[in-house]
């Protein structure tokens, strides 16, 4: 009897790459990988590799938890995920990050940008919509836990810092500011100003290469300069830091490690985050046999170059683990101690009990649920982690601030070609819209941004809406 040359593991919902209508999927395991396997009756079969590590991409299905749902929903259910969003009834994530887009101006044109931002697109939110925006955020989520003012280029709005003095207004528990650094390396001045709104901000500097030809690809010209000025003024002040590194495969993959050990030695940088490049905005070119990079490589990466890291220091993060993996680490006297393997595993599984590294302690495995979500920083983080430190006998923190803790994420978004339905409807991190919704980040590079909501509507035109419903 013949057989298939992989196993079957799943069945999901995805999209054609060509045309973005929603098509049936299989998730299989093939050569030690594990990909997604779909046909558009139009365009075709498509493969498309999604993980390099079958045991890894088993753990995550079992890393779950009860859906943290936002405040209030603000569409129905008509054509089904990913054409409702805003967020539809069906969403299952609040959102742990809220981006709002204060400008679609930059002073870049990175060939990298999912936004397609530049110094001609488009043009700057005036005060009045970004107030609205920023209270949409506040509509649907209560209290945000991370609110990101991002663009474009954020420090170039010409009342940016009207606009971060009103989100200070809100109850906003931590504000990150997304930026390329040029302006706090040109500026003497917006130094001075930004550190009068310490504490609860946080600097998302971009991050991406040591080398001038990486850059040059990834941004369109060396940043070398303005990150060391941006950075050595980050680390004077102490203003709290997050290095993100946009990472495509064969350019800087291999700078991962040289990257984190960095980002260890700079005094404000509490952090790394790394964001493989996905088809989306300005990217061109794009060949995901070639170029897809997969958070498993990602993770594998980080472990072969680092030894700070081992096998379970990086590990699923429970709100979204097909996007998202972390692990944490501890400065204290110059020296660095991972903290994730030190917890058991199994405790972020919901269904489990039994698995609290010293006793039956649910408290405590909620306490470690929200330490691994992308919504901690700061006070919140750091009382997260003493609670924790308190139960895990080899480490002796009594002192513990921010300031000693370093964290490093994988943030893997989809794009059509891997979209995977399940992972969507826990998306996290989430846009405001100009229309006034807010819309998981994949689904707005897909179908909401500017002139892609054209082929929204036209595929929506071609369908019968279905009942809405309501889950409790």
């Amino acid at each position: 009897m013949a057989s298939r040359n992989y196993k079957y593991f799943d069945f999901t919902l995805s999209l054609c790459s060509t045309c973005l209508n929603r098509i049936d999927a299989k998730v299989i395991f093939q050569n030690d990988n594990v990909y997604l396997l779909k046909n558009c009756s139009d365009h075709g079969v498509e493969k498309t590799l999604i993980a390099t590590d079958v045991d890894y991409y088993l753990k995550i299905r079992n890393y779950i938890k009860p859906s943290d749902i936002p405040k209030k929903f603000d569409t129905q259910v008509h054509y089904g995920c990913p054409y409702d969003c805003g967020l539809c009834t069906d969403h299952e994530q609040h959102s742990c990050v809220s981006i709002v887009e204060v400008t679609d101006r930059c002073n870049l044109t990175c060939p990298t940008c999912y936004a397609g931002s530049s110094p001609i697109y488009g043009r700057h939110r005036t005060l009045d919509e970004v107030k609205i925006m920023l209270d949409i955020v506040v509509a649907n989520e209560g209290e945000p836990d991370i609110v990101q003012l991002s663009g474009g280029e954020p420090t170039i709005h010409p009342q940016f810092f009207d606009i971060l003095a009103y989100a200070k207004t809100l109850p906003i528990r931590h504000i990150m500011i997304n930026t390329n650094g040029i302006r706090i390396a040109d500026d003497d001045s917006f130094i001075d100003h930004l550190n009068e709104f310490m504490p609860g901000i946080e600097v998302y500097l971009q991050f991406d290469s040591f080398r001038s030809a990486v850059l040059t690809k990834l941004r369109g010209r060396d940043l070398t300069d303005k990150r060391s000025k941006a950075l050595n003024k980050l680390n004077q002040y102490n203003i709290h830091t997050n290095l993100v590194a946009t990472i495509e495969r064969g350019q800087n993959n291999d700078e991962i490690g040289e990257i984190i050990d960095f980002a260890l030695q700079q005094p404000s940088v509490r952090g790394v985050t790394f964001q493989p490049t996905q088809f989306a905005g300005r990217v061109k070119n794009f060949d995901p046999h070639k170029d897809k990079y997969t958070l498993t490589e990602v993770r594998q990466d980080i472990l072969d170059q680092t030894s700070v890291f081992q096998e379970n220091d990086i590990i699923p993060v429970p709100c979204n683990p097909d996007a998202l993996a972390m692990g944490y680490a501890l400065k204290l006297d110059q020296e660095v101690i991972p903290l994730t393997s030190m917890i058991d595993p199994d405790v972020f599984l919901n269904d489990t009990r039994n698995t609290i590294l010293l006793e039956q302690d649910q408290n405590l495995q909620k306490e470690l649920i929200k330490v691994f979500s992308t919504s901690q920083s700061g006070n919140d983080l750091t009382d997260n982690l003493q609670t924790l430190l308190c139960c895990l006998p080899k480490i002796s923190a009594p002192n513990l601030s921010y300031e000693n803790i370093f964290r490093v994420i994988i943030l893997k978004f989809m794009d059509a070609y891997d979209f995977d339905v399940r992972a969507v409807k826990k998306a996290c991190v989430q846009i405001v819209s100009k229309y006034g919704r807010m819309i998981p980040f994949e689904t707005m590079n897909l179908l909401y941004r500017d002139d892609k909501i054209n082929r929204l509507n036209q595929i929506t035109a071609d369908k019968t809406p279905i009942k809405d419903h309501q889950y409790v």
